[in-house]
């Protein structure tokens, strides 16, 4: 593990800030010198790491991004089986938002909707975590452990979508400390992405021997 600088120190505090105030006041509203009062520092302290507001909400995710893949691919790797490592995914992902309501806010409420961040080199880089899952399913095909007929995109797109939706909702609400909270909603999100892409075993290897004898009382002769 690396130390980090003063100055990566300082970086990262300016992000929790804004991840604060955007989320808070929301991005249109918020200034500079809304972040700078939350942060501590002067207006010109957060133009030297940042040139403008949007660069500011653009760089939000991107340590987000690079931790949360390090930490999945640690962990998939001591968990056996796509449809383990499936359901993994989606804890990591409810649980990970759950922990972080002003990151969560902001990645789904504001950039979600802002075309300008699909441009960016932070967007490849969010693009290329989810793959993930992608891989995940694939591999649970080529094992037989998922139906060879699913598209592993379309699947990767319900359980992100299904999970955004939650969390949004969660969100809304205002973060209640409840049932809703989206790290409740793992299993049956899991069952029932499962209940579609799960390949039937049941029927699979089964010998099937029929002996017919004659019956004394029906001859046929």
């Amino acid at each position: 593990m690396t130390v980090k600088s003063l100055k990566e120190t300082r970086r990262d505090l300016i992000l929790k800030s804004a991840e604060k105030v955007f989320s808070e006041k929301g991005f249109l509203n918020s200034t500079i010198s809304d972040v700078a009062q939350e942060t501590g520092v002067s207006d010109t302290t957060i133009y030297e790491y940042f040139s403008s507001k949007e660069e500011l909400l653009f760089s939000i995710p991107r340590e987000g991004i690079e931790s949360g893949k390090e930490m999945l691919d640690i962990h998939l790797n001591y968990i056996n089986g796509a449809s383990n490592q499936l359901r993994a995914i989606i804890f990591h992902l409810c649980k990970f938002y759950q922990d972080n309501p002003y990151f969560a806010s902001v990645t789904l409420m504001t950039l979600k909707t802002n075309k300008k961040f699909m441009e960016t080199d932070i967007y490849k880089d969010l693009i290329e975590y989810y793959k993930i899952i992608i891989n995940v399913i694939e591999k649970g095909i080529q094992g037989e452990e998922l139906k060879n007929d699913i598209n592993p995109y379309f699947v990767r797109s319900v359980i992100i979508g299904s999970i955004e939706f939650i969390v949004i909702r969660w969100l809304m609400y205002g973060c209640p400390n409840d049932k809703s909270q989206p790290i409740n909603n793992v299993d049956p999100l899991f069952k029932l992405v499962m209940s579609g892409i799960k390949k039937d075993k049941k029927m699979t290897n089964l010998n099937f021997k029929i002996k017919i004898e004659p019956d004394e009382g029906n001859s046929l002769e």
